[in-house]
């Protein structure tokens, strides 16, 4: 158990190629991790390609769709291009729930 205060350990994340060109998620993306994802994204500069690829995303819930969407509202706000790749089959009938699978290209 973490002490008060304590840093969580994120051990899932976006992950820049060496160029920063384009990101690439690894691990699962839950309401138990999305917080501190988003925080870290804030640190870097969104890809220069402007692709995510989710081909490596696991575990899912509602919050995975909340962070994607948050991402796309930077890039917009930036005036950047930003577009998801490869998103896995529960991701996208996930966001075809909450009727905003249009921002994963689907």
């Amino acid at each position: 158990m973490s002490a008060p205060g304590a840093e969580m350990e994120i051990d899932a994340g976006f992950a820049p190629d060496h160029h920063g060109a384009q990101w690439t998620y690894m691990g699962g993306l839950t309401f138990a991790n999305a917080g501190p994802v988003l925080a870290a994204t804030t640190a870097v500069g969104l890809p220069t390609d402007g692709e995510v690829d989710l081909e490596n995303l696991g575990a899912i819930d509602s919050s995975a769709v909340a962070v994607l969407l948050a991402l796309k509202r930077r890039a917009e706000e930036e005036g950047k291009p930003l577009r998801f790749v490869r998103a896995p089959a529960a991701l996208v009938a996930l966001a075809e729930v909450y009727g905003v699978e249009s921002f994963l290209g689907a």
